[in-house]
């Protein structure tokens, strides 16, 4: 059982588990400073907490926020993962909101679904080896989805091999085995957001080994967080068929395709969901270098 904290230190109430998730509290990895800090979703502890997190995600009415009169100063941080359009009742948390925290990096609390680390001393990488072209994984299928309409288009000219519901079966366990036999993985995004960078990059890309082919925010926008070599850009490319003919050159050609994985030698890929743990640590730091205090009077208006 968790020792009470003292005065001394920042209690942070999590509102309530993140979509029924729950983890490990007060185990924040070494990469985030979380000292001084306490972490519970103990609501008795509410009147005690500096913070409170709420998820928005799990919060469809005001009647599930805190009912009780906040504390003096303390602060309610407005947690979420999603794009615009996965959220509704945005209104509900009007001028009551202190800190957002979310992929948007102009967020006060930046949880990005995944970054690079500097490696101290240069090590080869060794590209898995690769025996198919281009796979994607998809369930989410909407005509609509600009993701969608490209893929369309780009099958006519290249076999891709499409995974998830309704399609390729892919086991959970077997998830990088096959993912990494491909050259090239559709890192598409189901929305174009600035910074929303999904898992689809870090994990289905990155973490299998394979080249990830983007359509999401512009290159500008991977590039803060990626080097420019590290991936395809379907806006690099007229057509569909113009990126097709260019994996297909890449397919024939070695050593160019090895250029995509120059940067390992310098960096590794981090992801963190779905453990949610480093999200959450995040509030330790935000919270004790916070900002004069203030509201937010539309989080709508900000996330739009």
């Amino acid at each position: 059982m968790a020792l009470l904290p003292n005065k001394s230190i920042l209690t942070i109430l999590l509102w309530t588990w993140p979509a029924k998730h729950t983890f490990p509290l007060n185990q924040c990895p070494p990469l985030v400073d979380s000292s001084g800090c306490f972490f519970t979703v103990n609501r008795s502890m509410y009147l005690k907490a500096n913070a409170v997190v709420v998820h928005h995600r799990d919060i469809n009415s005001k009647d599930q926020l805190p009912q009780t009169p906040r504390p003096l100063n303390q602060f309610w941080i407005w947690f979420n993962m999603e794009p615009p359009e996965h959220l509704q009742k945005l209104t509900i948390m009007d001028n009551i909101i202190n800190l957002t925290m979310s992929y948007r990096s102009d967020s006060d609390i930046f949880t990005p679904y995944g970054w690079l680390e500097s490696i101290d001393r240069a090590e080869n990488y060794t590209v898995p080896s690769k025996s198919k072209l281009v796979a994607w994984i998809v369930s989410n299928w909407k005509l609509k989805q600009k993701r969608v309409q490209y893929y369309n288009e780009l099958k006519n000219h290249l076999q891709v091999d499409v995974y998830g519901k309704h399609n390729l079966p892919l086991p959970r366990k077997d998830h990088f085995l096959i993912l990494r036999k491909y050259k090239f993985y559709l890192a598409f995004e189901n929305y174009v957001h600035d910074d929303y960078i999904t898992e689809k990059l870090w994990n289905n890309a990155f973490q299998a080994g394979t080249v990830p082919v983007v359509l999401g925010p512009s290159r500008k926008n991977y590039e803060r967080y990626i080097p420019p070599d590290s991936f395809i850009h379907v806006d690099d490319f007229s057509s569909a068929q113009e990126l097709a003919s260019y994996l297909l050159s890449l397919d024939k050609n070695d050593q160019r395709y090895r250029q995509y994985f120059k940067w390992r030698s310098h960096f590794t890929p981090v992801k963190t969901r779905k453990t949610w743990i480093t999200e959450y640590c995040r509030v330790c730091k935000a919270l004790k270098e916070a900002p004069p205090y203030r509201t937010i009077s539309s989080i709508a208006e900000w996330f739009k």
